[in-house]
């Protein structure tokens, strides 16, 4: 027994007629009248009285049309009820954004988000993307915003923008007089990286063409804060790249330089599950963050995007 069988019975019920009832399906004649043979077949019970003219439903087959109408109504409330709930922003969900995003992303887009979403909770948690992916496909995360590609089967990435690095520099370091840099010009044993399980540290790796950090400043510095990585530059502690994110609001300049076109990026995305319905978050989510931005963030044929995995 299926749901077309029940349509199919409903609507020969409704015109008493096979060639009227399967044009208002939208099915051949033939097609409908096999369908509802297979079911009365299947029950044992014969729906119709085919020798009455016009065609009429047996005893029994009012029975069964006064239940199919019910399942078909119940079925159609159900559809507009998931309907409803795809398109409703209304509720609590589970954001997760890793730390190299989370300082300088979120105070860009949230207040908009808030003001605009005012039926909508977001719960945020800073985690690192191994964390993200594990829960998303736990179910325990509902969205995540972090650096991609991830190479996930069960994950669905919506890209949103591409974010270039760019290189902090101590003082009087001779790098300052250069105008124009290529990633081949930087010294894996000079650059401060984050603490192993930050993709940040492998991103950054990457463009230096090299798997490991071989710094040789005589002590070794786990830390998960890009702001600390600056802090020790300051003082003259190797060279580091940093996010552009990170240092739109620093007014003073001087110890930044950009890299040559194309400029070296991390894809930033946000990532769900491939069977998470709520589409209408995600876009305004999205929505929130592409005005919050820089425009140049987002053209993608300016920029080398960094492979991390």
């Amino acid at each position: 027994m299926t749901l077309t069988q029940l349509e199919y019975i409903v609507a020969l019920d409704n015109h008493r007629h096979f060639v009227t009832a399967a044009d208002s399906c939208n099915v051949s004649q033939p097609n409908l009248t096999t369908q509802v043979k297979k079911l009365e077949e299947e029950i044992g019970v014969k729906i119709f009285d085919r020798d009455t003219k016009p065609l009429q439903p047996t005893i029994a087959g009012n029975l069964i049309l006064m239940k199919a109408r019910k399942i078909l109504k119940e079925v159609s409330e159900l559809r507009e009820f998931v309907l409803t709930e795809k398109e409703s922003l209304e509720g609590e969900f589970t954001l997760g954004v890793i730390p190299t995003i989370s300082p300088y992303l979120l105070p860009l887009f949230l207040p908009a988000f808030v003001k605009a979403n005012p039926q909508t909770k977001l719960k945020i948690r800073e985690m690192q993307t191994a964390e993200i992916i594990q829960e998303l496909q736990r179910g325990t995360l509902d969205v995540g915003l972090l650096a991609t590609p991830l190479e996930e089967k069960t994950i669905r990435e919506i890209p949103l923008f591409y974010e270039p690095f760019l290189l902090y520099l101590p003082e009087a370091h001779p790098f300052l007089k250069r105008k124009h840099f290529i990633p081949a010009m930087l010294d894996p044993n000079q650059i401060l990286v984050l603490d192993e399980g930050h993709c940040f540290r492998d991103q950054i790796l990457s463009i230096c063409d090299s798997k490991v950090s071989k710094n040789n400043f005589g002590f070794e510095f786990q830390s998960g804060s890009i702001e600390s990585l600056m802090r020790l530059v300051d003082k003259g502690v190797g060279y580091t790249l940093v996010p552009e994110m990170a240092l739109l609001d620093k007014k003073d300049n001087r110890l930044l330089r950009r890299f040559d076109t194309p400029e070296p990026v991390r894809e930033i995305s946000l990532a769900v599950t491939k069977n998470f319905t709520k589409n209408v978050l995600i876009q305004a989510i999205r929505k929130s963050i592409l005005l919050s931005i820089p425009d140049r963030f987002q053209k993608e044929e300016q920029y080398k995007m960094v492979n991390w995995k």
